[in-house]
């Protein structure tokens, strides 16, 4: 088990987990520095529990095209040797060097329900890890509809199920092979039902024509639904590695704008799509909002705290 000393976005420092063994299953995401200027891209450091990589759906503008283009199977869905997962949770829930609870991000490098139709599961095999102990919980980012087997676990306190939601729209477009938002707030609704802590990931929100009716009525389907326990929200935007590997460029267009985190859409469009978003949230009386992978002068402008971020991926 390897432990560092991490810069906070609160500027306090923590001694943390950075990885047990030699990582490749559990590492902390440092990638994005701590911000010093206005342009930089805010992004709080998470654990990443890496079980698989890939993703069944090909949505057009997924970084995991970039990420994975030099592997033989790219973004493929791959699944790493389970026991050799278990083993480093194990490693993880049995150090006593970190004692303030975590997440760890089961969908950073995958859908983390890609497994849910086989005979193996992993939402079955890592909850059943996590029984008995409060530390930690994992986090399952997801665009899958098929949670039948998180249904069935004993624990569901010990878990976070976030989904990957966007305007039907702009899903129909570019989301190619996932189910319909529609669908995903169903199943979200089913696991809150449940007792289970619903996330939602409403990225990344993209400027089509119409898109404030799009998004508005959107948002309208959620709460018609349930409450969501967190929204994160963010803008198109795509690292030139992703936009190289996209077989489907038709969304590239909306990037006009250059940052140290890619190509982004107009910083004045992207702040009258979050202001309108926050509006239509705040006449449901839901505060519980942050945005992701955005620049401090965003957050600054929207007048929300960054340096608090509630964001998906944290705690």
């Amino acid at each position: 088990m390897s432990i560092s000393e991490y810069e906070q976005l609160s500027g306090e420092k923590k001694t943390q987990i950075q990885k047990v063994g030699d990582g490749l299953i559990i590492t902390r995401f440092d990638r994005t520095p701590i911000p010093s200027c206005g342009t930089d891209v805010v992004c709080p450091h998470f654990i990443q529990l890496k079980w698989a990589t890939g993703c069944p759906y090909n949505c057009a503008w997924c970084y995991l095209q970039g990420t994975f283009r030099f592997q033989d199977y790219k973004k493929s869905p791959h699944i790493k040797d389970m026991k050799k997962m278990e083993s480093a949770v194990r490693s993880l829930l049995d150090d006593d060097q970190n004692k303030a609870p975590e997440i760890l991000n089961a969908g950073e490098l995958s859908d983390s329900l890609l497994s849910e139709g086989t005979d193996n599961p992993f939402s079955k095999r890592i909850m059943k890890l996590l029984e008995g102990q409060e530390r930690y919980k994992v986090l399952f980012v997801t665009k899958s509809i098929d949670v039948d087997n998180l249904l069935t676990v004993t624990n569901p306190e010990n878990c976070i199920v976030s989904f990957s939601v966007n305007a039907p729209a702009v899903s129909k477009l570019w989301e190619h092979g996932a189910p319909d938002p529609i669908l995903r707030l169903d199943a979200a609704k089913k696991l809150a039902d449940a007792g289970f802590i619903v996330r939602l990931r409403l990225d990344p929100m993209v400027p089509i024509e119409g898109w404030k009716e799009e998004y508005n009525s959107f948002v309208d389907s959620i709460f018609e639904r349930f409450t969501p326990d967190r929204i994160t929200t963010g803008s198109l935007r795509g690292l030139q590695s992703t936009i190289n590997n996209s077989k489907d460029k038709t969304w590239t267009p909306y990037l006009t704008e250059r940052s140290n985190w890619g190509r982004k859409v107009d910083y004045n469009i992207r702040l009258e799509m979050y202001r309108n978003l926050i509006d239509k949230l705040n006449e449901k009386g839901f505060k519980e909002f942050a945005l992701c992978k955005e620049t401090v002068d965003c957050w600054n402008a929207l007048g929300l705290d960054y340096k608090n971020i509630s964001c998906n991926c944290t705690f």
